[in-house]
């Protein structure tokens, strides 16, 4: 029988040697198991307390309990962000209320008042608006103080979030579906905005806004109405019960600087041979009619082909909304009217036709006609009133003439077709037709001369046309350009009369 000291001696030997074996797996469950207090480890025969691996268990230990803690501080910090941020901006928005609230009570009926000079209105927005802002009782930051200063001025000054679109340059046409969908158009592509209004009554506040301005309303009984901003830009508003999501809000923005025949070269738009031939057309005093489709660019077309009107010329223009932008002296602007609440005191733009032939006009430019004022703008030109200008939508040259006869035949004279096309003949010498192409770029395709009656039919014949042949490039915009068709018109003689000539080399073919 041995003795203790040997069973002692042994009992030692045979831990040492099962100690690498135990190490790795009580490195394992001292990871998982470090939260739950000390365990045994068994391996094989042998069975020990957690006490000899200690050393090797404890370290990755503390490293796990490390790594959910700061997982839990990492959360921690991001909610309380989060949360002092939407804090912030809820405090920001409360303030910019209270300040909007005041600034009303303070100024009244002078925010809206029609004979107040703007510049005095901002001088006494401003100042009420530093007062209200330092009179409050929670201090801001001068970063808050600026924003919120600036937003405030641009709701009660401006028109509220779309203000900073107004103001972007590279911002052509504004597009609201309700308060809180807005797109807009840069380079004739379209996007959605990240400015949205606060809701229907902020939006409808704005509208009220802008058409109030030039003395027109809209509401439930007249929910449509055509505008413009102070700088010429197209307004059009459609409020519920029509527009069902919501206000519908549409801003066709004019360029602070109008574009001139050059830009329309650069662009692309023209050819330099066409424009010599227009600015030789209106000189020498020929009806002009510029047709197109919705966005295609006729009001800018319009606007450069009166500017090759001689300065010495008295020129009336007429339109829904006035957009066009002469830089002649000699300029009359004249401008629609709708009806007032109780349905009267409507002026169209047939009663502005006829009254400007009373007003001695050498030139009458219509921004556009729609309905039944193509039979005063025909009478008009076939009355001595050479040189005039309108523009009409359309698809197509020929498409132009058809539709001139509708709207004629809506004056409701009851005139036979023939006669009508006989007036369009005699009345009109060029079309020039516009499009816009799929990647944005507008393009004048066609330039067409009316010639006269061939039997029923009127008869026309393009000087230049848009060449497609050469395709389209890799980015989709158009290779083709504006070329003569080689023929020489008619109307030349009829040019000379008024002392213009046009160089034979414009209509060579394949002409630029």
């Amino acid at each position: 029988m041995s003795s203790l000291g040997d069973r002692l001696a042994r009992a030692k030997a045979g831990a040492r040697e099962s100690a690498p074996q135990v190490a790795p797996q009580a490195e394992t469950a001292a990871t998982v198991e470090a939260a739950s207090g000390p365990s045994l480890v068994t391996t094989g025969q042998h069975s020990a307390p957690p006490v000899a691996e200690a050393p090797q268990s404890e370290l990755p230990a503390p490293r796990a309990g490390k790594r959910i803690a700061s997982g839990e501080v990492d959360a921690s910090v991001v909610r309380r962000r989060a949360h002092a941020i939407n804090s912030h901006q809820d405090r920001l928005e409360e303030l910019k209320g209270n300040v909007h609230a005041e600034l009303l009570k303070e100024l009244g009926p002078q925010l809206y008042d029609a004979n107040m000079d703007q510049a005095e209105l901002e001088t006494r927005v401003r100042q009420v608006l530093k007062e209200v802002l330092g009179s409050q009782d929670k201090p801001i930051s001068g970063a808050d103080r600026a924003r919120v200063t600036l937003e405030i001025t641009d709701d009660i000054l401006g028109y509220g979030p779309i203000e900073p679109l107004l103001r972007d340059p590279e911002v052509t046409e504004i597009m609201i579906n309700g308060p809180e969908s807005i797109f807009l158009e840069k380079h004739g592509r379209i996007s959605i905005s990240e400015a949205k209004f606060v809701d229907e009554a902020h939006l409808r506040r704005t509208i009220d806004k802008i058409v109030s301005r030039i003395g027109r309303r809209v509401d439930e009984s007249s929910p449509m109405v055509d505008a413009r901003l102070p700088d010429g830009s197209r307004v059009n508003a459609v409020i519920p019960p029509l527009a069902i999501d919501g206000s519908a809000l549409t801003i066709r923005k004019f360029s602070a600087d109008p574009l001139t025949a050059k830009d329309l070269i650069s662009f692309g738009t023209l050819s330099q041979q066409a424009c010599d031939f227009l600015s030789a057309c209106v000189r020498g005093r020929l009806n002009i009619i510029v047709s197109g489709s919705t966005g295609a660019g006729k009001t800018t077309t319009l606007n450069v082909l009166s500017s090759f009107i001689p300065a010495d010329e008295r020129i009336v223009t007429i339109e829904d909304a006035a957009e066009l932008q002469l830089h002649q002296d000699h300029v009359v602007r004249l401008e629609s009217r709708p009806a007032n609440i109780e349905g009267k005191g409507a002026v169209d733009i047939r009663d502005l036709v006829r009254n400007s032939l009373r007003m001695r006009p050498d030139r009458i430019i219509v921004g556009e006609v729609r309905d039944a004022s193509a039979l005063d703008m025909l009478q008009a030109m076939n009355t001595g009133h050479d040189g005039s200008i309108c523009s009409v939508h359309s698809n197509g040259p020929r498409d132009t003439i058809a539709r001139v006869e509708t709207m004629v035949l809506m004056a409701g004279m009851d005139l036979p077709i023939r006669a009508i096309r006989e007036q369009v003949a005699s009345a009109v010498d060029v079309i020039v037709h516009q499009t816009r192409f799929k990647d944005g770029t507008r393009h004048i395709t066609h330039i067409t001369e009316v010639e006269r009656m061939e039997g029923d039919v009127i008869t026309l014949q393009d000087i230049f046309t848009y060449d497609h042949t050469a395709g389209f490039d890799e980015h989709g915009a158009s290779r083709g350009q504006l070329r003569s068709t080689g023929l020489r018109p008619t109307f030349l003689e009829k040019m000379s009369y008024a002392n213009v000539s046009v160089d034979p080399a414009i209509f060579a073919v394949g002409g630029r």
